[in-house]
């Protein structure tokens, strides 16, 4: 669990940094087995996305830690970074908006940063 904190600092201080909109962290370890942590972010154009998941990815390997899994492409309404214990949703305001995962995993717990 200690390495997933330190792993979603690092990966929510990248997508500020983009200026990734209400990035929210939900520690959903009490309620699923997939991961720790989820991440959730949206960027306003394709371009803004595509900076948001290179920077993620960029920060995360400079610190060591290799991406398990990717879902979705550049120009793609979600991108999804799974890095084992913490996964990452990137999102087209619109699709966050109709995915709407907060509501889904709200028995998970909101994470403060």
């Amino acid at each position: 669990m200690e390495q997933g904190k330190d792993m979603v600092r690092i990966i929510y201080d990248a997508l500020a940094e983009k200026k990734g909109e209400d990035i929210r962290v939900i520690d959903i370890s009490s309620i699923s087995v997939m991961a720790d942590y989820f991440v959730i972010t949206n960027g306003n154009s394709n371009s803004q996305m595509d900076a948001l998941v290179e920077n993620v990815e960029e920060q995360m390997h400079k610190t060591g830690h290799s991406l398990k899994q990717r879902e979705g492409s550049k120009g793609g309404a979600w991108v999804l970074l799974d890095y084992g214990d913490v996964i990452v949703h990137i999102f087209d305001k619109e699709s966050r908006s109709f995915y709407n995962l907060e509501r889904i995993w709200n028995d998970g717990k909101a994470v403060e940063m």
